[in-house]
């Protein structure tokens, strides 16, 4: 048997035929569809559409070159995304507002987002705890010693944005059990309380799927991403101050920075 026979048949189809062809072209409208659905979002995000409406399916088709199927499955991605909706009579509109939270400066969610409404801050949990070994490690504190422990629901226009877990030395966190949490970030209450300014920040940030009580805290659907968001921040003298462990509705946040190259 020809070598060429045995490989189309390990692979289970003749790729020459009629079915195999048709697979193809749906594979590259998926890959078509999800190119300009990335172009789109760009733009959403970033206000190319003032009065709240996308182009008519006609113009994107040849502002883009690509086929009706092609523009409607790429806008069914964005609709799935929950930025925008389709509205009969109307067209395609921008439904949602993602927030931009800036990568390369350290601030507080209120002064990240500060052109953009009012954060408020939900104290669910505020007190004392034995710092497990690994929060230890990363506070620079003795293991067994114990840490403020501060669990806040933050939210932005009434709607939650994130969830904060919050780690911070008890020299200095029981300082904060008086101090206004629900409208003052930590950042600004810890530079007050130390006379110091924050330095550094070390981050990790990656998607993760919500757990059942991130999910009902932030009224998002179970399992749905989530930005996770660790940080790890100094103050000016290097003492770790604040462990973070944010979970942000990937819906309603941007993550944007500006990077310089250097080797």
């Amino acid at each position: 048997m020809p070598s060429t026979q045995r490989l189309r048949q390990q692979q289970g189809a003749d790729p020459t035929s009629p079915t195999a062809a048709a697979a193809r072209r749906r594979r590259l409208r998926a890959d078509q569809a999800r190119q300009l659905a990335d172009l789109l979002r760009q733009q959403v995000l970033g206000g190319a559409f003032p009065d709240g409406a996308l182009p008519h399916e006609a113009t994107l088709c040849a502002d883009y070159r690509a086929s009706r199927n092609t523009v409607r499955q790429a806008l069914d991605l964005l609709r799935a995304e929950g930025l925008v909706e389709r509205v009969p009579g109307v067209g395609t509109v921008v439904v949602a507002e993602k927030y931009p939270h800036a990568l390369n400066r350290l601030q507080g969610l209120a002064e990240t987002l500060h052109e953009h409404g009012r954060v408020s801050n939900e104290v669910r949990t505020v007190g004392p705890v034995v710092a497990p070994a690994c929060v230890a490690e990363r506070l620079g504190v003795p293991d067994g010693n114990e840490v403020l422990y501060v669990e806040r629901l933050r939210r932005l226009g009434g709607l939650p944005l994130s969830l904060d877990l919050t780690y911070i030395p008890l020299d200095i966190g029981v300082r904060l059990l008086g101090a206004d949490l629900e409208n003052t970030d930590i950042f600004r209450l810890l530079e007050e309380l130390t006379g110091q300014p924050l330095g550094t920040a070390e981050i990790t940030l990656e998607a993760v799927n919500a757990d059942a009580h991130s999910a009902a805290v932030l009224q998002a659907p179970r399992g749905a991403a989530v930005l996770m968001l660790e940080r790890l921040t100094h103050l000016s003298d290097g003492r770790p101050v604040d462990l973070e462990f944010i979970r942000f509705r990937g819906d309603r946040i941007t993550m944007r920075g500006l990077l310089h190259r250097s080797l």
